[in-house]
This record gives structure tokens, C-alpha cells and sequence, in this order.
């Protein structure tokens, strides 16, 4: 840094003390340059007070009263990365790719970062005043929120089809990995056996740890099949400094014996997610199905400044196995499919679900049963094509390839034999 530089620097912080039409505070001035610097890198880069550190810490591993909505900094408002599940933000209808402008009438781009989370953050059954605006409507939109504990619950799975699991992780945390292996345990436990395919449902998940981003991937990846490809890398990074370059290799075996994946993903998807998302579709372990993810491929380190200050810097971007760059691009979707509502059964648009069959007609000759690993579950399928059309398509995307991995383990059986 030039001499020029510093001086023009301590001549405004004497200047402001002189002349500002109120009087201020040495260390506010000290503490809204070192904001603004980090302000003017990235949105992801901030400084954090005693407050904002403690709230980094709990947003990984506890729970607060909020609203329960993921934002970033962007164009002087904070825009939704996505809502949490099952939270007051969520349960209002907030979605991802909002732009939240004021916050109890006051208007965000005259805070910063931080107030603005805080402002949205009190005490449970509280009540907070959102303005958004939301693309494609003409006006704002007013949400008036109750506040609520957050839990942060990861991990949640169910069976949508006879043999298939599905499994959504909301958020990546430090328990997830063994979260999510006890939920696959416990599906194949109500399914009678090991699955026959798995949806593993990314949508809206803002990110989370790295570390149990590579863990989650590694759940799914067998290293021996892998022959080497790519390495076995699951994710790398790259930045200025060597204590920036971090790589990750598949280490583990397949929980699910190659049974197929789907990975359901959209604009919510960010950051761990994507690590994900990116590497079980470099491997081809998964079909990536949905909308094309928010795009963070940037790493954040914690630089303490003292014992209770600190600097969230990036410090570098990360890459896919294979070498993609998912900064500002995210991952493109194998199969994309839009989010929309399905009318409800016995309605004009009904035959959107599929065309007749014999089996639809009133009085049909009902056929001796026949092995079908999937035919069980349809009308459960169909069911769900009105409450979640993305995972209606990618439970039957997912049905189609465990019939054809069925069969081709049924040809390699009869080859072996012969």
C-alpha cells in the first residue's frame, strides 16, 4: 500500500470526526471500513462483530429464533438462496430468487449484512414485516412472519414406490453423513431389503459444511469401481495461497451396491450442495434432475482478528471432479424439469397424468401377478405428481433406471451361468 494511500485514508477518518454533522465514534468508523472492504470484495465475504460470530456458530450445529430463510448480499438487497424446510419462511411461500427490499418498513440497502439478518432473527413469536419482489410479479409482495425456534433437521426419508427411498437433506451439518446412512438403513429395513433405486432431494439446500459435503458423496461412491478416474477426487480447490488448495478423494464403497440415483436439484441448490450434485454427475453415479443451481463455487475461511473478531474471507473457488467450475454457472441438470402444480384428480387437466390403461376401466379382467419390482406404488406416484410435480418426474426417471439395471443384472447373472 502506497504512503498516498494511507494518508488519503487517516485524512477521511479526520475529516468525518471534524465535520460530520453528528459525533462519532472512533472504533464505529474503524469497524464500517474494515465492513466496507469486505463489503466491496464478494457478497460471500464479511465482517464479523461478537454477535455475527456467535451466529456463525450456531447456524451450523444449533438452533435460533428466526424466520429460517438463507440470504446473500446483491444489488444493495439480500436475495433468498433458499428457505429452510418446514419454517415460518418456507411455510409463507418465501421462495428462492426473492429479493427481500424492507424489513419492518425499513429498507435493507440502508443496512448491513448483518443488521439485516439480525433484524429478521428475535425472540420466538415475535413478529417481523417482510417486503419482496419476486420476478415475473408487478408489485411487491408483503409477507407479515411469526418468528419460531429453527430447528436445523437435516435429514428426512420415506419410501415413494415399491423398492425406491427417497431421501431430502435440507442443509449440510456436521451429523448428516451418518444421518443420512441411518435413514438409508432404516428404509431398506421398511422396504424388506436393499433399495432398488434412491431420489436424493438437494432442492433449496443452501449449503452447509464442506467436510460433510465430501462425506455425503462419499456414501455413495465406491472407490474400487471408480478405476481411478478423476483420480477419485470428489472436489478441489484452488486460491492464492497454499493453505487454500484442499482436495478430497472417494475413500469408501457404495452404500447402495449401484443402484440407481436420481439427485433433484434447483436455483435453491448452493455450495455444498452442488459439491454433491457435481460429483456423482462427473462419475455418471447419478441423473441430475431439476433446474440448474445457484452457482457458489467459492470457499470461506474464518480469519480470526482477535478473540472475539473475526473476517469471513474467500479464499478460494472449487472445482467438480472432472475440473468444472461451478462459480456463477452451478450445475446444469441432466434431465431439467419446472416446477409447477398438477390439478388435483377429477378435474379437466387430469389426464396429465398419464394416458388410460386397461387397468383404469371399471370392471377389468384383473391378470395373475407377475414379479415387478416397481409396478407396486404407481397410484402413490400419481398422488404425488399434485403436491411435487419435480419429484413425481424423478421418481419415475428412477423407476425406468432400476428396471433397466434389474435387467442388465439379470443378463449378467444368465451370462455367468451359461
Amino acid at each position: 500500500m502506497q504512503e498516498e494511500d494511507i494518508n488519503r485514508f487517516t485524512a477521511a477518518i479526520s475529516q468525518i470526526k471534524d465535520y460530520y454533522v453528528q459525533t462519532t465514534n472512533d472504533k464505529k468508523l474503524l469497524e464500517d471500513a474494515i465492513r466496507g472492504m469486505l463489503n466491496g470484495l464478494d457478497p460471500h465475504s464479511e465482517y464479523l462483530d461478537k454477535e455475527a460470530y456467535k451466529t456463525l456458530l450456531v447456524s451450523t450445529s444449533g438452533a435460533f429464533a428466526g424466520l429460517g430463510v438463507e440470504v446473500t448480499g446483491e444489488f444493495g438487497v439480500l436475495k433468498v438462496i433458499s428457505p429452510i424446510d418446514d419454517t415460518p419462511a418456507s411455510k409463507a411461500g418465501i421462495k428462492s430468487g426473492d429479493y427481500i427490499v424492507a424489513i419492518n418498513n425499513k429498507l435493507v440497502d440502508e443496512m448491513t449484512l448483518n443488521e439485516a439478518v439480525d433484524a429478521m432473527r428475535g425472540k420466538k413469536d415475535t413478529q417481523v414485516n417482510l417486503t419482496i419482489i419476486r420476478k415475473g410479479a408487478k408489485d411487491p409482495i408483503h409477507f407479515k412472519l411469526t418468528r419460531d425456534i429453527i430447528k436445523l433437521v437435516s435429514v428426512k426419508g420415506k419410501m415413494v414406490a415399491s423398492g425406491l427411498g427417497y431421501i431430502r437433506i435440507s442443509q449440510f451439518q456436521e451429523p448428516t453423513a451418518s444421518l443420512v446412512t441411518a435413514e438409508i438403513n432404516k428404509l431398506e429395513k421398511q422396504n424388506g431389503g436393499k433399495l432398488k433405486g434412491l431420489v436424493l432431494d438437494l432442492r433449496n439446500n443452501p449449503g452447509g459444511l464442506l467436510e460433510t459435503a465430501v462425506q455425503v458423496s462419499n456414501i455413495f461412491l465406491d472407490k474400487t469401481t471408480l478405476n481411478n478416474k478423476f483420480n477419485s477426487l470428489i472436489v478441489y480447490t484452488e486460491g492464492r495461497l497454499p493453505t487454500a488448495q484442499y482436495t478430497a478423494k472417494a475413500s469408501g464403497k457404495d452404500i447402495l451396491n449401484g443402484a440407481p440415483m436420481v439427485v433433484l436439484v434447483n436455483e435453491g441448490s448452493a455450495s455444498a450442495s452442488e459439491i454433491v450434485a457435481g460429483a456423482l454427475q462427473d462419475y455418471h453415479r447419478a441423473v441430475i434432475v431439476g433446474k440448474t443451481t445457484f452457482g457458489k463455487g467459492s470457499v470461506q475461511t474464518v480469519l480470526p482478528l482477535d478473540e472475539t473478531h473475526a473476517i469471513k474471507l474467500t479464499t478460494a473457488l472449487y472445482h467438480t471432479p472432472s475440473g468444472r467450475t461451478i462459480q456463477n454457472k452451478g450445475v446444469i441438470p441432466d434431465v431439467v424439469v419446472e416446477s409447477f402444480k398438477v390439478a388435483p384428480k377429477n378435474t379437466a387437466d387430469d389426464s396429465m397424468l398419464g394416458p388410460i390403461h386397461e387397468f383404469d376401466l371399471k370392471g377389468h379382467i384383473k391378470a395373475q401377478p407377475t414379479e415387478n419390482i416397481i409396478t407396486d406404488g404407481q397410484n402413490n406416484l400419481n398422488d404425488l405428481a399434485q403436491t411435487d410435480f419435480q419429484l413425481y418426474e424423478a421418481a419415475n426417471i428412477l423407476k425406468t433406471m432400476a428396471m433397466l439395471h434389474q435387467h442388465n443384472q439379470n443378463v449378467l447373472i444368465g451370462t455367468v451361468q451359461h
